[in-house]
């Protein structure tokens, strides 16, 4: 029953999304829409009019008979419970099977100490480049 109703709901929306476009702009927000086409007619626009009135009702409905359905069904599931559930550490994920290059083995927790900001001796400058110096 709530897959046959999911599928007059798609079908009322897509008519839905359709009808809208195919209407006359009728304030002229942004200087844009107006003019003549082929929809310029009143009687069309009644009939437009009323089509997105009705489609728009039983898009309603339908949102509140998908909504009473999925509260009173039989098994409420929640979509965080379909995951399969994984170990952490286990170097299955996404990423680890996407190939690439391995992770280290361990990582050191201090930094070695000649590795200190101020330790590090600045790069000369090639003298045939195009960077000022700064003197």
């Amino acid at each position: 029953m709530q897959t046959v109703l999911i599928v007059i709901h798609l079908m009322i929306v897509l008519a839905l999304v359709g009808i809208v476009l195919i209407q006359r702009s009728e304030g002229g927000g942004l200087g844009i829409g107006g003019g003549s086409g082929f929809m310029s007619a009143r009687g069309a626009a009644n009939a437009l009019t009323r089509t997105t009135g009705i489609l728009a009702a039983a898009f309603f409905i339908t949102s509140l008979a998908l909504g009473i359905l999925a509260r009173y069904s039989e098994s409420p599931t929640d979509i965080l419970d379909r995951i399969p559930a994984q170990t952490q550490g286990t170097g299955s994920g996404v990423l680890d099977q996407l190939g690439g290059a391995p992770a280290p083995a361990s990582a050191p927790e201090t930094a070695p100490a000649g590795d200190a900001a101020g330790d590090i001796p600045a790069a000369p400058v090639p003298s045939g480049s195009d960077v000022p110096s700064g003197q």
